[in-house]
C-alpha cells in the first residue's frame, strides 16, 4: 500500500520551493527513468520514483557575481546531504511509512558520490536505481537543471506516473496471492 502518491509530494510547499529551485522538469523526467529502470532491477517502483523525483531536493543556488557558478557548485555543494534531510521530513510530514521514508532519504543521500572525497559507494538496488535515474538525464554542465515545465504538465505527468506505479503494484500483488 502506498502511503503517499508522487502527486501529494508535488502539491506541497516544500516541494514546490525546493525541487523547483533545481529543475521540476529533471525532477520529473527522473522519475520516470527511475520507474522504467525499477521494473527492470525488480526494485520498488514507488521508492524509486519518489527517491529520483525528490533526489536535488537539497540544492542551494551558488552564484558568483549574479551568475550560476557551475565550478563553485562542484567544490563546495552537499546537496545530497540536505536533500536527504529535507525529503526525510517531508515523507514523514505527509504520512509515509517512515522505514520507507528512510530508505527513500538514504536514496537521496547515495544518489551522487559528488561530495565525498575520491570515494566509491557500494549501493543498494534502490539507490543503484536513483542514481541511474539521475544519470539518465544529466547534461554537460548541470544544463538539465534548466529545462522548463508547466505545474500543469508537471502534475499530468506525475498523475499519470501515480497510476502506472499503484497498476504495478496491484499487479505484483496478484502474482503474490495466486
Amino acid at each position: 500500500m502506498r502511503h503517499v502518491t508522487l502527486v501529494q509530494l508535488f502539491d506541497h510547499p516544500i516541494t514546490q520551493k525546493y525541487v523547483k529551485r533545481s529543475g521540476m522538469a529533471h525532477a520529473v523526467a527522473c522519475a520516470f527513468h527511475a520507474y522504467r529502470l525499477a521494473i527492470k532491477h525488480n526494485v520498488d517502483p514507488d521508492r524509486a520514483t519518489k527517491a529520483a523525483f525528490l533526489h536535488d531536493i537539497g540544492h542551494y543556488t551558488w552564484y558568483k557575481n549574479g551568475q550560476w557558478d557551475y565550478n563553485l557548485y562542484k567544490e563546495n555543494d552537499i546537496h545530497a546531504i540536505k536533500g536527504s534531510e529535507r525529503a526525510h521530513k517531508l515523507l514523514i510530514r505527509l504520512g509515509e511509512h517512515p522505514r520507507t521514508a528512510k530508505e527513500i532519504a538514504l536514496a537521496i543521500l547515495l544518489h551522487t558520490d559528488s561530495y565525498l572525497p575520491n570515494g566509491h559507494l557500494e549501493l543498494n538496488p534502490l539507490q543503484h536505481v536513483v542514481a541511474l535515474a539521475d544519470e539518465a538525464d544529466e547534461k554537460p554542465g548541470g544544463e538539465h537543471h534548466y529545462h522548463k515545465i508547466s505545474d500543469q504538465k508537471a502534475r499530468r505527468m506525475l498523475s499519470l506516473l501515480d497510476k502506472k506505479i499503484e497498476s504495478h503494484l496491484k499487479e505484483k500483488f496478484i502474482e503474490r496471492t495466486m
